[in-house]
């Protein structure tokens, strides 16, 4: 599959440990709130799960203009609160959360290059690696459709 587009929104997680498939599932909210309506303009959702985004973000496209990141992240304060991040505001590391491949290396090689980067975050309650609960906390999922309404600001779209 190719990634050339100006917009590209990847939802990390693996949706088999509760809290850490908010990403996936984001996208999932995305393509439903798109079956009737027109997509924004050269704008690509992709469920990312755990280790692709290594990938994708460490193999740039020159057509990126703007890169998403849509994730459950560990930081202070309560389940289901969400966050705008930027590469340039994070804790060297502290981004990747349940996460084995730290991703914040990768997000500010493409701000150097000239990408706009947005990691729209949600705080976790539960992650539950090794054993698999599918679905997320009720905190999670309650979340999601802010996060939608975020995701389209961030791509300046028009309701």
């Amino acid at each position: 599959m190719s990634y050339s587009c100006k917009n590209l929104v990847v939802g990390c997680g693996n949706i088999l440990f509760k809290d850490d498939g908010f990403g996936p599932r984001v996208i999932e909210a995305l393509n439903e709130y798109f079956a009737d309506k027109e997509m924004p303009e050269d704008t690509k959702f992709v469920d990312g799960g755990v280790g692709a985004p290594q990938y994708i973000f460490s193999l740039p496209d020159p057509s990126w203009e703007k890169v998403i990141v849509i994730d459950a992240l560990e930081f202070n304060g309560e389940p289901g609160e969400l966050r705008i991040y930027s590469p340039n505001n994070m804790v060297i590391n502290e981004y990747g959360g349940a996460h084995a491949v730290p991703l914040d290396q990768s997000l500010l090689t493409l701000t150097r290059m000239g990408v706009e980067v947005a990691i729209v975050g949600c705080k976790l309650k539960e992650v539950t690696e090794p054993d698999v609960v599918i679905g997320l906390s009720e905190e999670v999922e309650a979340a999601i459709p802010k996060a939608v309404e975020m995701v389209l600001e961030q791509l300046d779209y028009k309701k």
